[in-house]
């Protein structure tokens, strides 16, 4: 039994800002212990631009994992290509994935109570041949888990998605009964065995303007949403709505909430960035893994120049800790 958890952080795309955030982290002593699932060159080049003085040591599954300053634990995986701040190889797309599948199967094998990731970027990887629609989807396939909820968390504000990365276009079609129902039910259970609420109490947003207004904008409300929440009711889950989406989030709507379902990616994670963009935290709900990553992306530009802010990792680190002590929340 590990006396503090013990996570496995992938940096992600290694041009950008991800290895940055890592070698600047292990230069304070941690509460956790964690991983870093990477190329041990990478990371000792990174901190060399950045100025930092880092020690790397090797993972093993039989001894304890450093938490002490400057000090870091890796569990190697080789880069593919040379890499320069800033500019993306699509040859080091495989080592990308490779790095995601590694921390995933030491989750399973419990070498570590959860996955935090670091930003990775999905065009590169498309462009390498590779289909990849992002992180949520490929870690349901890897875990072989039917389906996931995507929730982005900050605090005072959680936002779980219905639907993510799609085209609005398949939005509609997309959420269906079956789908509603196994999205709030995951939503649910996730929030009472990972965060501790007795009861959650979730507002559910509606597709269409106004909620539908009475069928005259859309009648996915009617058809859709309304049936699937007033059997959950009784089932005895808190759900408030459908509500029009530019009132649930309001602060008097809020004020009593625990989650809100948004029913496609960019009608609540506007909102929820807004709120706190550099903390904020996306958590893949209904994986038998605990996975929690950052809410911000490669930050090319900002990669070697020690400016990339790692307010959103650190939160990140925070909530996978919290996941994984939910009676402490």
């Amino acid at each position: 039994m590990r006396s503090r958890p013990r996570f496995a952080l992938t940096p992600g795309e290694p041009a950008g800002i991800g290895p940055d955030l890592v070698v600047r982290l292990c230069q304070a002593a941690r509460d956790e212990e964690w991983v870093a699932v990477a190329d041990p060159e990478l990371l000792e080049s990174r901190a060399r631009t950045l100025g930092l003085k880092v020690e790397l040591e090797p993972f093993r599954t039989d001894a304890a994992v450093t938490c002490e300053p400057g000090r870091l634990c890796v569990l190697p995986v080789p880069l593919e290509r040379g890499v320069i701040p800033g500019h993306l190889q699509p040859g080091n797309a495989c080592y990308v994935l490779q790095t995601l599948e590694s921390a995933v199967d030491g989750c399973i094998a419990h070498h570590f109570d959860g996955l935090v990731t670091g930003p990775v970027h999905k065009g590169v990887i498309n462009e390498a041949g590779v289909a990849f629609t992002g992180h949520t989807e490929f870690l349901a396939e890897r875990t072989g888990t039917r389906q996931v909820v995507m929730m982005l968390a900050t605090p005072g504000l959680r936002v779980a998605l219905a639907t993510t990365h799609l085209p609005l276009s398949a939005v509609s079609t997309a959420i269906t009964r079956e789908s509603l129902t196994e999205t709030l039910t995951i939503v649910d259970h996730s929030l009472r065995t990972r965060f501790g609420l007795a009861r959650p109490r979730i507002l559910v947003c509606g597709l269409n303007p106004h909620a539908g207004e009475g069928g005259h904008l859309g009648r996915e409300e009617i058809d859709v949403i309304e049936p699937v929440l007033d059997v959950l009711r009784r089932r005895g889950m808190a759900l408030v709505g459908p509500l029009p989406a530019d009132t649930a989030f309001t602060p008097g709507a809020l004020a009593e909430a625990d989650v809100v379902l948004a029913m496609y990616h960019d009608q609540g994670l506007p909102v929820l960035k807004h709120k706190g963009f550099g903390r904020a935290v996306n958590v893949t709900l209904g994986l038998p893994i605990v996975r929690t990553s950052v809410d911000h992306g490669t930050a090319l530009d900002l990669a070697g120049t020690g400016r990339a802010d790692p307010g959103s990792l650190l939160y990140a680190l925070d909530v996978a800790r919290q996941m994984t002590k939910p009676d402490n929340q």
